[in-house]
């Protein structure tokens, strides 16, 4: 069983670009939901996005970006593997393209 080394705050960082507006209203809803139920707490979510370096196709103003943070690496993992999160996430994979990762605070 893998002890978590510390208890430093994690943080979800998604890069998204929605491929299908309608049917991806009800992704927000649903992540949100699933994020309180998990201590996550909206950092960013699609404000103005002012890229300096690296615009390429998939690193651009173009793309959504979200920024969620939970008490720790564990917790947030906890969130992405959820039956409520796997609900939302559905939905997102389906209308939008992206990326989305998990990295621990220091």
């Amino acid at each position: 069983m893998e002890m978590e080394h510390s208890m430093n705050k994690a943080y979800v960082v998604a890069e998204i670009k929605v491929t299908n507006p309608t049917n991806y209203e009800g992704y927000r809803a649903l992540s949100t939901a699933a994020a309180m139920q998990y201590g996550g707490q909206f950092l960013v979510r699609g404000g103005e996005r002012d890229q300096r370096e690296g615009e390429d196709e998939t690193h651009n103003a173009g793309w959504r970006t979200v920024i969620v943070e939970f008490p720790s690496l564990a917790q947030a993992r906890r969130w992405y593997e959820s039956v409520e999160y796997q609900k939302a996430l559905q939905i997102r994979q389906a209308n939008s393209i992206g990326r989305l990762f998990i990295v621990e605070g220091a």
